[in-house]
């Protein structure tokens, strides 16, 4: 992936809901300018949610996600609707797509509902305006009249959009970390379970966001930084690591100089961090046959030393001493009843955004299981969890000294 290139985890993720035949996908192909989704007059064409990475203006990169319609019915429409609860999980943005011949029904007002207890902004797309059936736009919800037949409307409808872009969507790694020509140093290792010929997204990301800082970005594994850290002629701002070289990283870097990780760095941009800090002791709890659930956002070929399958489990039982029952999830797998599990141990969710990490650490926090990060794991076994929080001294203050 090159560097200019958004990846779908920092897009703003609209989604795309309604009953069947109220026009959905004729609204995101009028919005796209795009056939992105098929169009039929037949009920149900869009059997499976349907996704695009995008540039759109005015709101710049995003991913527009088409969902099956909410009113489906039968066996098989039961799982559409599940899936299209699911895609609610990941939206930024909701586009509630109405046939304005026929208004706000049942299925729209649960929609709505759902929108507002989840947080995500929304609009309802009046659609179907120019029939002479149509109803008046309603009052009672953030509403625009649009046709997709037509095109009527569709521009403000992108530009109330963008309106609703979500803060976070501006949030940044590092940047607002360091200084312009700040040094900073990133530990890459090399080793069997490296990608081959390129860099893993948090380290792409962190380089440009220290190109775009104006700081300078010295990467090096973790069996030269020593010698990397004396050939530097001044100190820098801060050393960031790859988890798994936590203790290697730690032993090769000064107290003084601020030592911490990509998925540490990756939690604070999702924002997770402080939760996982705060339930990081639930380690100390665990207990023969416990059920541990390690859960990554992407899916990737596991090599023979897995962080995640392999040298954390491997970790984690060493730290307790117990025979602990560790079971995975990956990419969109992460399963809804967490409650058989003590302690939910999720990677930084490069590959996610931040709506869809932010419902799993809900889903876990409700069912009174602790949510805890890769980074911040492996530090506290590691004995360096505090110092690896020296850049955040509130959260620093949330762990003892050694």
């Amino acid at each position: 992936m090159s560097f200019n290139e958004t990846p779908s985890a920092n897009r703003v993720h609209i989604g795309f809901f309604g009953r069947r035949n109220a026009g959905k996908s004729s609204v995101v192909n009028a919005v796209t300018g795009q056939e992105m989704s098929v169009v039929s007059d037949t009920l149900g064409t869009t059997t499976d949610p349907v996704s695009k990475s995008m540039e759109l203006l005015p709101l710049g990169p995003v991913v527009i996600l088409d969902t099956p319609g909410y009113d489906d019915e039968g066996a098989l429409g039961e799982l559409r609707v599940r899936r299209t609860r699911q895609v609610l999980s990941r939206a930024d943005l909701a586009v509630l797509v109405v046939d304005a011949t026929a208004g706000l029904g049942g299925c729209e007002q649960d929609l709505i509902k759902r929108f507002v207890q989840q947080g995500v902004p929304y609009l309802v797309a009046w659609n179907k305006c120019d029939l002479a059936a149509a109803k008046p736009l309603p009052s009672e919800v953030p509403a625009v009249a649009v046709s997709a037949l037509t095109g009527e409307g569709i521009l403000e409808l992108r530009e109330r959009l963008a309106r609703l872009r979500p803060a976070s969507a501006d949030r940044r790694l590092l940047a607002d970390l360091v200084k312009p020509l700040d040094l900073v140093v990133l530990v890459i290792p090399i080793d069997e379970s490296a990608p081959k010929g390129r860099l893993i997204l948090p380290q792409q990301q962190a380089l440009r966001d220290l190109l775009e800082a104006g700081a300078i970005g010295v990467t090096t594994r973790e069996t030269e930084l020593a010698e990397t850290l004396k050939a530097l002629g001044r100190k820098p701002a801060m050393v960031v690591t790859d988890s798994q070289a936590f203790a290697d990283a730690a032993k090769a870097t000064p107290q003084d100089i601020p030592l911490t990780s990509f998925s540490i760095l990756m939690a604070r941009y999702k924002g997770f961090l402080e939760t996982a800090v705060r339930g990081v002791a639930a380690l100390n709890s665990l207990h023969d046959g416990d059920r541990v659930l390690i859960a990554e956002g992407c899916t990737h070929h596991r090599q023979c030393n897995d962080i995640g399958t392999v040298k954390i489990p491997r970790w984690l039982k060493a730290h307790t001493g117990c025979d602990l029952q560790i079971e995975t999830a990956s990419g969109l797998g992460f399963p809804e009843d967490l409650s058989p599990y003590r302690v939910v141990i999720h990677c930084g969710g490069c590959m996610l955004n931040e709506r869809e990490v932010t419902c799993r650490m809900k889903c876990a926090l409700d069912q009174g299981v602790p949510f805890l990060n890769y980074g911040i794991v492996i530090a506290y076994m590691k004995g360096i969890l505090h110092r690896s929080l020296s850049l955040f001294p509130e959260l620093q203050k949330l762990v003892s000294a050694p």
